[in-house]
């Protein structure tokens, strides 16, 4: 069925996925772009230091604080957002390209980046992914080996507010086991183009 979709709907559609760190998005997310080779990933830019196994133009397009800066200026995101004291945008550019090509997005941003691009693009799925726990949560974060504490109270501090959006989304799954929450995301993403 999902080497139809595409055939039968050249209209490309936005899904937009967010999540608290450490939640499994990421995880979910590569998922679907082995699933469905009609979506694309919408590559975001962040101020970041890249993680040890990220690459340029691939996880993200890593930039510093002063380009990003002009760029707000410039007009250039379609989102961006302060998180973690990074900034991370999408370029409207980037966006506009893809779907006039009839390219379907996959875009994994924050919540304040969600609420942007929903309200440019309304008919945008948006995608909720919930820990079970917020105990699970802060294991997986510390197990990730990536963060240092101060990082990692401040990703609870901010996970705790994030889950408190979960009903702006259209769909929340709860990532408690990953097989199920593949299956269920894979389902929203099919279900959208009937």
């Amino acid at each position: 069925m999902t080497s139809l979709l595409k055939k039968n709907n050249n209209k490309g559609r936005i899904f937009i996925v967010s999540a608290p760190s450490g939640s499994g998005k990421t995880t979910l997310c590569r998922k679907m772009l082995e699933r469905f080779p009609f979506l694309s990933y919408s590559i975001s830019h962040t101020t970041r230091a890249p993680r040890k196994d990220e690459k340029e133009g691939i996880d993200y397009f890593f930039i510093t604080k002063k380009e990003f800066l002009k760029k707000i200026q410039e007009n250039f995101w379609a989102e961006w957002a302060k998180v973690h004291d990074n900034l991370y945008g999408t370029s409207l550019k980037f966006i506009k390209e893809k779907i006039e090509k009839g390219s379907s997005l996959l875009l994994d941003i924050d919540i304040q980046g969600a609420k942007q691009i929903k309200a440019a693009i309304p008919n945008g799925v948006t995608i909720f992914i919930m820990p079970p726990s917020f105990r699970v949560l802060e294991q997986r974060l510390r197990l990730r080996g990536t963060d240092s504490e101060d990082v990692i109270q401040k990703r609870l501090a901010n996970a705790e507010k994030e889950m408190q959006e979960k009903n702006f989304y259209d769909f929340s799954i709860v990532n408690d086991d990953l097989n199920m929450a593949d299956l269920e995301l894979a389902q929203i993403i099919e279900r959208a183009f009937l």
